[in-house]
């Protein structure tokens, strides 16, 4: 802004997460401070507002707006323009505008501040013991939002009335209540109420207290939050637990945990100052974190060392797993409620298997009723499901493991605006992705698509983005695959709107994800290691070093592919893939033989069976997943035969891994032929000209590694050891690929990236040797990334500038504070 003198007045328009956080009582404030007049109004875009008075003020006024803006408010843009001065006296909040594209910044839904937790559990007050008390700085924003702009009338709120007192404070700019949407009290906001297992309302005092109490008797609860149920059950009482796991149909897959504090959460855990930072975010992930141990008698408290009690929780919650997933109370329900009960409690997901979880309490009494005792309900309507993000830390570095409540649906800010493109996802981990002008909106995690519920969701919440924002998408982008629900109800989508269903490659697509998160647009080597993709070439992919960009990619080597017998049932069985791993490297011999004294247990007419359908190859498709690579490795050591779900046994092998172990076993590495004559599959590019296509890819070979794990296992070396050196040769063999390719940039994305010690040594061991390293942090490494992916893909095909799709950052604050791993 330049000085001219005198009296001026400028326009502002502002973009970014600027509505539903007090940022226009904050510019009220800081307008009356600088002695402005003027006005502010949301509209579908963000924020634009109007100031006059002396040159001075208006200065002070600009850089004081952009310092000082809400804690929870993210300014991307601030245009200004000078505009003739009215003689304004006064500054005024306006009605919002409803016209134009609505490209506003949605925010996620936020934890509840300390202000308000003060007013719910301290002495005095009226809203001691609300359980829907809230502010600008905090409680539901997404999952009761209906459009845009965000205003109470286009909330699920709309059917509150305030009270004089709420109404107050709602008109009051000195309040941090000023025009907070949800703002309400128990005078005149959502009540509680307890329903018994048939949905009948329960004639109790307080619907809090009997929910505690039942909890506390062993009972399991559904309860009600901001963006869905959670089913609750005693996490201390081992009895509770195993007969939720029954009745919810998971036997072993680890439950959450959620606890009043910090504290209560060392109790059991071990919580760095990484791990406290985001457990107390506004975004409050479940976070995992290793179980505390007998050596850990203290916590850090400022300078001093506090004792901690040890608390033993069963195992039943994370049964042979070292982690548990911990999150803190992120509503002033969940606060009361730990606060009453006194012990940590399980808050696992309100559903069956992977369906989405529940959102209205009629439903969840028809899908839950089998499982929940009780039902603690409320009225206020939920109007799209949002899950509970999970987070863990490589180092010192948190990163997303699923995306939904506190984080969906940020964007990633995209360098230049790019042609409006709706991606459908993956089928498993499933979310929904939206280009719209310069941003690509992320969904809230979905789930596995294996369901009629699940199908139904990945249909509300595509069209719920493209109604929110007004888009009018010019392709829809979807996964190769074409027995995947999300390819079917692509297909179905574009016919309905007359634009083109664009197919992108799965791992492309997760390499591209990890592009755009990271703002890289230059040629980069992604490892994409996953369970399951489809190749160009119909085959299953899954071991992959693909070079490439938005616009492109030249497959430059994979793992050598293996059968697996049953297809499926393979990824249900790890011990298939273990026989099929034995017959590659060491013969027919080694799988039939009546003892073949390994830990894969096969009765010998099952491996005979799948003996034949190896060499037949009849069901039995070849892949070149790492995934299932692990998979059979981990059956081989006898840590899972059998697997109740996805990626259990790479989980239980990443865990028996001795982090001393130094050693490592090799991979053949056959290079590829630029000429096509050398062994492997022909690479393969989604558009002509990819840089460096060679003709035929390089092929890591597994079978010297799996011979070695054979023989230091009949010498009695520990499975510990073995599955050291097992990551140590995985670590070794991405970096000697990576030489081999010779590109500066290396992005470590698919869900085998999860694992921590395998994301973390190659990432360092790649950098020692100078490479450039692109992680995921806040787009999960898994399919739930999958859909950014896809539509930056489809937007570069469609013309956008080569430099347009991928150039940003993800605008959350909580997992930027470090730097990548």
């Amino acid at each position: 802004m330049q000085r001219s003198g005198g009296v001026q007045r400028l326009r502002l328009r502002v973009h970014g997460a600027v509505q539903g956080v007090g940022f226009r009582p904050c510019t009220f404030r800081l307008a009356d401070q600088h002695r402005l007049a003027g006005w502010i109004a949301n509209d579908p875009s963000g924020v634009i507002l109007e100031v006059e008075g002396e040159d001075d003020d208006l200065t002070g006024f600009v850089a004081a707006l952009r310092a000082g803006a809400p804690v929870q408010a993210r300014i991307e843009s601030l245009a200004i323009e000078h505009v003739p001065v009215t003689g304004e006296t006064g500054f005024r909040i306006l009605p919002s505008a409803s016209a134009g594209t609505a490209t506003a910044t949605i925010l996620p839904d936020l934890a509840t501040c300390p202000d308000c937790l003060a007013d719910v559990v301290d002495e005095g007050g009226r809203r001691r013991g609300y359980a829907f008390t809230n502010c600008t700085n905090c409680g539901p924003r997404y999952s009761i939002i209906r459009g845009l702009p965000y205003d109470r009338p286009a909330t699920t709120m709309a059917s509150f009335v305030m009270c004089p007192s709420c109404e107050a404070e709602y008109r009051d700019p000195r309040d941090r209540r000023f025009h907070a949407q949800p703002n309400a009290c128990p005078a005149c906001g959502p009540q509680l109420a307890l329903w018994d297992a048939s949905g009948r309302t329960m004639d109790v005092p307080d619907a809090l207290d009997a929910a505690a109490a039942a909890l506390l008797e062993g009972r399991i609860v559904a309860v009600k939050g901001m963006g869905g149920f959670h089913l609750m059950a005693d996490a201390t009482n081992e009895r509770a637990v195993a007969r939720l796991r029954r009745r919810k149909r998971r036997p072993v897959k680890p439950l959450a945990v959620m606890v009043a504090s910090v504290a209560a959460a060392r109790c059991f855990v071990e919580v760095s100052d990484t791990a406290a930072a985001l457990l107390e975010s506004a975004e409050a992930p479940i976070v995992l974190l290793p179980r505390r141990g007998v050596t850990s008698p203290v916590a850090p408290d400022g300078a001093r060392q506090v004792a901690v009690p040890v608390l033993r929780l069963p195992a039943v919650i994370a049964p042979s797993n070292p982690d548990i997933g911990v999150m803190l109370a992120a509503t002033p329900l969940h606060h009361l409620l730990t606060r009453r009960c006194g012990v940590p409690l399980v808050a696992t997901s309100g559903n069956i298997s992977e369906e989405p979880i529940c959102t209205d309490e009629r439903e969840a009494v028809d899908r839950l009723g089998g499982v929940a005792d009780l039902f603690l309900v409320h009225d206020r309507s939920i109007e799209r499901h949002v899950d509970d993000s999970v987070a863990d830390i490589v180092g010192d570095t948190p990163r997303l493991l699923r995306r939904a409540r506190g984080y969906a649906p940020l964007p990633v800010r995209l360098a230049e605006p790019v042609p409006s493109v709706l991606a459908t996802g993956a089928h498993m981990k499933n979310t929904v992705a939206l280009t719209v002008g310069h941003h690509a909106f992320l969904s809230q995690h979905i789930g596995d698509l294996d369901t009629l519920e699940s199908r139904c969701a990945l249909e509300r919440v595509s069209r719920d983005l493209l109604r929110l924002y007004g888009a009018t998408p010019v392709a829809i982008a979807h996964d190769m695959h074409p027995d995947y629900a999300s390819t079917s109800w692509a297909e179905r989508l574009a016919s309905e709107l007359g634009v083109p269903a664009v197919a992108v490659q799965h791992h492309h697509a997760h390499l591209v994800s990890c592009m755009a998160e990271n703002g890289t647009t230059a040629a980069t080597l992604g490892v994409a290691w996953d369970g399951t993709g489809y190749g160009t070439d119909g085959t299953i992919w899954g071991g992959e070093f693909l070079l490439g960009d938005a616009h492109s990619f030249s497959r430059v080597a994979h793992l050598l592919p293996f059968r697996l017998a049953g297809g499926d049932a393979a990824v249900r069985e790890p011990r298939r893939t273990a026989l099929a791993l034995l017959h590659a490297a060491l013969g027919a011999n080694a799988v039939l033989a009546d003892a073949p004294a390994l830990p894969v247990h096969v009765p010998a007419v099952e491996r005979n069976l799948f003996v034949r359908m190896i060499e037949r190859g009849i069901n039995a498709p070849e892949t070149t997943s790492a995934g299932r690579l692990f998979d059979g490795l981990a059956a081989l050591l006898g840590l899972c035969n059998t697997a109740t779900f996805e990626g259990e046994a790479a989980i239980r092998l990443e865990h028996a891994l001795d982090p001393r172990e130094a050693g490592a076993y090799e991979f053949l590495h056959i290079p590829g032929d630029p000429g096509g004559t050398g062994p492997g599959a022909p690479a393969t590019t989604n558009v002509p000209g990819a840089p460096g296509a060679p003709g035929v890819p390089g092929v890591l070979d597994w079978r010297p590694l799996v011979r070695r794990v054979v023989h230091d296992m009949r010498r009695g070396v520990t499975p510990g050891a073995i599955a050291g050196r097992i990551h140590n040769a995985m670590v070794n063999a991405i970096v000697q690929q990576a030489e081999h390719t010779g590109c500066p940039r290396v992005a470590l994305t698919g869900g085998c990236f999860q694992n921590r010690r395998l994301v973390a040594t190659t990432a360092a061991a790649l950098r020692g040797r100078g490479f450039t390293v692109l992680t995921h942090r806040l787009v999960p490494p898994n399919d739930g990334g999958i859909a950014m992916g896809q539509a930056v893909i489809a937007a570069a095909r469609l013309g956008a500038p080569s430099d347009a799709g991928i150039a940003g950052t993800v605008v959350v604050p909580a997992l930027t504070s470090t730097s990548i791993v």
